[in-house]
């Protein structure tokens, strides 16, 4: 859809109606309508079709409860226009009209242009006193990105929502651009947009890893920080959103909303689900002295916190210079719009909500009960599909991991930093250890939640690379022009001896074991591992753990990978095949630690490395950093999709942060057992069925290391998988290649 304007001199009006908000395309003509509780004038803004010509100004005579709308009968879609709404400007009380600035419409599918550098975006002349806020009047509308009318028509066919179950998920957090922007085998058209991700060859990259659902950084439209933009960076990640119906055009090859509807559709034919990365807690337009894009000059008052008493300024839970009035029915009901457009016209399946302890503040405290979670609670479209809070924000009580309600699962904060912690080396860690490695129910499971609402994960976005968590100590992100001081100092990374890329074949055997520990650590977990994306292929920012403005090889995906980089992607592929082949490893409900029912042993066991189930008083000692765990796959309990009892084999998991070999006695459970190893992360040539090992002998558990064992029986229980005496001792599975 090509941009178009209205060529007459004179259009017709119509009252149209309040209801849907936003540019609505009927077939016939465009109903504009527009929230502002204070305004005291509202105007339609029509452009050419290059967006630089205001040709139309179209009053809104026609208001009903505080929405003005108009109906364009000649209008089409493909139309580009902006507002101007009319009021009183008064900084001190909290009022920024400004009808010199043309604003973006909230309720936009489609914003046509980018934010540059002009001053005239600022409601107050920048060369004033910065206490002084003096009204500013001139036109910004030659600068300003334009709405779009869009024909929402699309052919989606067959298309249905993969629905996988949260047990069977695994995540990978990805950057539309940085992850296809250096593919070789993706056209160099297609590369970094919407059209590039659901291309054949990032498809099969996808499925042969083994991953379930890719979690996209921000795709709404966005506009760059202005000190950004005047270092030559820009706002890489997409944490600074304008337009919540919007997908950002910079991601678009074609600059069709459809094309991101292309790639939901294709990717749910892999069985691939979408998931977006949303932020609601804050807009682009910053704090007091920010420039007017749009909710500022709408109705400051209405869509902003501002603070008690000095309403000039505003509450900054976000560290973003504003928070979005979640008190405000209309700012509600514009997230609660925003979200079921992308689920029902874009078909995307889950939401990972940026800093979502500010969308709980009732006041100043953070409310689970808000009256946001009791919407999206009772909204039949939006409690069906994923929620992933990142539960935290930057205000007083904002860390609420664990706190949020039934419905709802949590980037694990406290599973990241335990789990570096541990294979940093640092002792007294395996209480916590425990915790983290079955589901977290210290957190989840008092609210009746399950394992799954743990979202575990080692690294993010936000921070180092898994590479770079072995290779440094501290950050380096002097590339982002503030001399070092952004970005999170307690990383609990260790860099193995160098600081950086090293050659010594040692320091780089060591990081390659420590990060198969930590691969092998998330995805046996209890709970959904999310990988980062080229986490898996060693990607590196260089030390950079704040990359949010590096648009660059920095922060790209590189897809030139040495034979270090493939046997890492190997391991990890095999990883998530055990993890998906056997449900011991991702139960949906918690560890009891109680005798299986007819049998001899527990669901689970730990172990200390004499063999023997742990004791009260072992949990606490300081110097113990090395673990084992027996899971069986038989005191499972639960059932699948038809009904039928889910059985497993049992496995042994070892684990072990002392630099130093330990010897770890095997147990023995039953007569007639013996253990195959899988896999030992410090040794990676294991010849493959020859690797057996008796009960009541010690296993050599190497220093820095993860081994996982199959317990193989020569005489089964279950009449699906009899074995006469005598023969020989046999896996019950078919194992992976030795790694």
């Amino acid at each position: 859809m090509k941009p178009s304007s209205l060529t007459h001199r004179t259009v017709a009006v119509w009252p149209g109606r309040p209801y849907p908000l936003g540019a609505t395309w009927d077939g016939l003509g465009v109903n504009f309508s527009i929230f502002s509780e204070q305004a005291s004038k509202v105007e339609l803004c029509l452009f050419d079709s290059k967006g630089q010509r205001q040709t139309h100004r179209v009053p809104l005579r026609w208001q009903t409860d505080q929405v003005w709308h108009c109906y364009l009968p000649e209008a089409r879609p493909g139309l580009l226009y902006g507002y101007r709404v009319y009021g009183p400007y008064d900084p001190k009380k909290g009022q920024r009209f400004n009808a010199n600035k043309l604003l973006v419409d909230p309720y936009a599918k489609s914003i046509v242009g980018s934010f540059g550098l002009s001053d005239r975006y600022f409601g107050y002349r920048l060369d004033s006193k910065a206490q002084d806020l003096s009204f500013d009047r001139r036109n910004s509308a030659p600068h300003m990105p334009k709405c779009m009318v869009i024909d929402p028509a699309f052919t989606w066919g067959d298309d249905r929502p993969p629905k996988i179950p949260w047990h069977d998920t695994v995540i990978y957090e990805l950057h539309v651009k940085g992850f296809t922007y250096q593919h070789p085998d993706i056209p160099p058209h297609l590369r970094g947009t919407f059209s590039g991700l659901c291309s054949e060859p990032v498809i099969e990259h996808l499925k042969r890893l083994g991953v379930t659902a890719v979690e996209l950084l921000p795709i709404h439209a966005i506009a760059d920080e202005r000190h950004l933009l005047e270092k030559g960076l820009r706002n890489y990640w997409g944490y600074n959103s304008i337009g919540f119906l919007a997908p950002d055009m910079r991601y678009s090859a074609t600059g069709l909303v459809s094309e991101f509807k292309s790639m939901v559709k294709r990717l749910h034919r892999e069985g691939i689900e979408v998931i977006l990365d949303v932020v609601y807690n804050h807009t682009a337009e910053g704090n007091q002295m920010g420039p007017t894009f749009s909710f500022r000059g709408i109705d400051n008052q209405a869509y902003y916190r501002l603070a008690a008493g000095h309403p000039r300024y505003y509450e900054d839970f976000t560290g973003c210079g504003n928070t979005l009035n979640m008190m405000h029915p209309r700012v509600l009901q514009l997230i609660m719009d925003s979200l079921r457009y992308w689920v029902l016209e874009m078909h995307v399946d889950g939401f990972r909500f940026d800093l979502a302890s500010a969308l709980a503040r009732e006041l100043h405290a953070v409310d689970r009960l808000s009256a946001f979670f009791d919407i999206v609670h009772q909204d039949p479209v939006i409690s069906q599909v994923k929620l992933i809070a990142e539960p935290w924000d930057l205000g007083e009580g904002g860390y609420q991991v664990g706190n949020f309600p039934v419905g709802w699962t949590e980037w694990n904060g406290k599973y990241r930093d335990s789990i570096r912690a541990y294979w940093k080396g640092e002792g007294g860690l395996i209480g916590e250890l425990a915790f983290r490695l079955t589901g977290s129910s210290d957190l989840y499971e008092h609210g009746g939640r399950r394992p799954y609402a743990s979202i575990n994960f080692i690294t993010s976005h936000d921070g180092f690379t898994l590479q770079d968590l072995v290779s440094y100590n501290q950050k380096h992100n002097e590339k982002n022009g503030e001399n070092n001081r952004d970005g999170h100092d307690h990383n609990l990374s260790w860099n193995c001896g160098v600081e950086g890329p090293a050659n010594d074949p040692e320091i780089r055997g060591l990081r390659r074991r420590q990060a198969r520990n930590f691969m092998a650590t998330l995805i046996l977990s209890q709970g959904v591992p999310m990988i980062t994306a080229g986490d898996e292929m060693g990607r590196t920012q260089l030390g950079n753990n704040n990359a949010y403005c590096q648009d660059n090889e920095t922060s790209w995906v590189n897809w030139e990978l040495g034979t270090e980089e493939r046997d890492l992607f190997q391991f990890v592929q095999h990883l998530l095949r055990i993890r998906k082949r056997h449900p011991v490893f991702r139960r949906r409900k918690f560890f009891q630690g109680r005798a299986i029912k007819g049998g001899e042993t527990k669901d689970i066991i730990w172990l200390t490395p004499q063999g023997r189930e742990m004791e009260d008083k072992e949990w606490q000692y300081s110097f113990a950093r090395c673990l084992g765990l027996y899971l069986s796959g038989e005191g499972l309990e639960e059932y699948d999709e038809q009904g039928r009892q889910l059985r497993d084999e049992n496995f042994l998991l070892l684990l072990n942060a002392h630099h130093d070999r330990i010897s770890f006695m095997l147990p023995r459970y039953h007569p007639d057992m013996g253990w195959r190893r899988i896999f030992d992360t410090s040794n990676g040539d294991i010849p493959e069925g020859k690797d057996f090992h008796d009960p009541g002998t010690a296993y050599d558990l190497n220093g820095r290391s993860v081994a996982l064992f199959l317990e193989m029986r020569s005489r089964r229980k279950h009449d699906s998988d009899k074995q006469e005496e005598g023969a020989p001792l046999r896996p019950a599975l078919e194992v992976p290649p030795s790694f």
